[in-house]
C-alpha cells in the first residue's frame, strides 16, 4: 500500500509540475528581459523618461533606461566613461561631446524645442503697447530687434507706457535667462540675440564676437545670479517668482498645459528671430545608438515625446494632435525666423564674453 500510494503521489506532484509549466506558458505574460541602458540627459526631458507610459514603450522594445540630469554644456566636463550616450538640448554641445569621444555621424535627433520667452499678462501687454511685441490672445511674437535696442539703452519698465498700473514691473528690462557658459537655452538665446545684432549674419569670428560681445554683456550681466537650468527657472515663474520675462522651451510650456495645470496670466511670446533646440543623442555604444534611433522612429515614443510639449523631427503630425486644445497659447506652424547656431568653439567663447570672464 506504502509503494501504491508514492506512486500515486509522484505522479501527482509530476502532473502538478507540467500543469503549472502550461498554465505559465498560458498567462499572457509578455514580458521580456531588458538591457540596461545609461545616459546623462539635459533637465527638461527628465519628466518624459520618468513617465510609466514612457517606460512601458521602452521596456516594450527590451530597453531600461537610467538618467541623470546635467546642463547641456557642463556634459563636456563629465566623464561619460560607464555611459550609453548623452542626450543635451541642442547640436552644438552635442557635437563637441560626438568629437570628444568619437562618435560617428549622423547624430539622432529625435525631436526639438523653439525657444520661446514666457510673460505674465501684463508685462507682455506693456510690450505690446509700446511696439516691443504683438498680440493675439494668450500668445505673441517679440520685436527682437525692437526688444534688443531697448536692453541696450538700458530702459526700465518704468520708462515704458502702462507700466505704472503694475506694481511688479520695475527695474531695467530684461530676459531672464539660464547660464549661457553652462546651459544651452542660455547659450541660444545668446545665438539669436547676437545674429539680429550681427544684421542677420551667424557669427562666425572674433570680429564678430567683438561686434557683438558689449550687447551680449549687457543682457546677461544684468541679470545677477543665473539658474543653472530652464526647469528651475521655468518652475520659479509658474510660482509666481522672479522676472516677469523668463526665456525658456516651447516644449516646457506645453507640457504643463497639457497636464492640465493653469496660469492664469501666462503670455508665450515667440521672438521673431528665435533658435530651435534639436535634442541631440550623442551615443557612446551601440546600445545608445539603437535607443536615439529608437526614439526617432518609434510611433508610440514619438506621440509620448510630443505629450510632453517635443516636436519629433519629420511629421507635425503628432505635435499637433497633443497641442490642439491649446492653440490660445501656442503656434503649432511655426512662422518666425530660424537664426543658424554659430560652432560650438565661437558659442563658447561669446558665453564666456557675455558673462565676463
Amino acid at each position: 500500500m506504502r509503494r501504491i500510494a508514492g506512486i500515486v503521489l509522484a505522479v501527482l506532484l509530476i502532473g502538478g509540475v507540467v500543469a503549472a509549466v502550461v498554465a505559465g506558458r498560458d498567462t499572457g505574460d509578455t514580458s521580456t528581459a531588458t538591457k540596461t541602458v545609461r545616459g546623462v540627459i539635459g533637465s527638461e526631458k527628465a519628466e518624459f523618461f520618468a513617465d510609466p507610459e514612457v517606460v512601458k514603450a521602452l521596456a516594450a522594445e527590451g530597453y531600461t533606461v537610467r538618467t541623470e540630469t546635467s546642463g547641456s554644456w557642463a556634459m563636456d566636463g563629465l566623464d561619460l566613461k560607464g555611459y550609453d550616450f548623452a542626450f543635451p538640448s541642442s547640436k552644438a554641445p552635442a557635437d563637441e561631446l560626438a568629437e570628444k569621444y568619437r562618435v560617428r555621424e549622423p547624430l539622432p535627433r529625435p525631436f526639438y524645442s523653439p525657444l520661446v520667452v514666457v510673460a505674465h499678462r501684463g508685462a507682455a501687454e506693456v510690450l505690446s503697447r509700446n511696439g516691443l511685441a504683438t498680440l493675439e490672445k494668450d500668445r505673441g511674437v517679440l520685436d527682437m530687434d525692437a526688444y534688443l535696442t531697448a536692453a541696450e539703452a538700458g530702459r526700465t519698465w518704468q520708462q515704458l507706457k502702462g507700466a505704472d498700473r503694475y506694481g511688479e514691473l520695475a527695474g531695467l528690462l530684461y530676459i531672464a535667462t539660464t547660464d549661457p557658459t553652462t546651459s544651452s537655452s542660455g547659450a541660444l538665446y545668446l545665438a539669436a540675440a547676437s545674429n539680429v545684432a550681427n544684421d542677420g549674419r551667424v557669427v562666425t569670428g572674433e570680429a564678430d564676437i567683438r561686434r557683438t560681445a558689449p550687447l551680449l554683456h549687457d543682457l546677461i550681466s544684468v541679470q545677477g545670479a543665473q539658474q543653472p537650468s530652464s526647469d528651475a527657472a521655468f518652475r520659479d515663474f509658474v510660482s509666481g517668482v522672479g522676472n516677469p520675462l523668463v526665456l525658456v522651451y516651447e516644449s516646457q510650456v506645453a507640457a504643463l498645459l497639457a497636464g492640465g495645470q493653469k496660469v492664469d496670466d501666462l503670455v508665450v511670446l515667440y521672438p521673431d528671430t528665435t533658435v530651435n533646440s534639436d535634442h541631440t543623442v550623442v551615443p557612446v555604444t551601440d546600445e545608445g545608438r539603437a535607443l536615439g534611433e529608437l526614439l526617432s522612429t518609434d510611433s508610440e515614443l514619438r506621440r509620448l515625446a510630443a505629450r510632453y510639449g517635443f516636436r519629433p523631427q519629420g511629421s507635425a503630425k503628432e505635435f499637433t494632435a497633443a497641442t490642439a486644445a491649446l492653440t490660445t497659447y501656442l503656434t503649432p506652424r511655426l512662422t518666425v525666423r530660424q537664426a543658424p547656431v554659430p560652432t560650438s568653439e565661437v558659442l563658447h567663447e561669446m558665453a564666456r564674453r557675455a558673462r565676463g570672464r
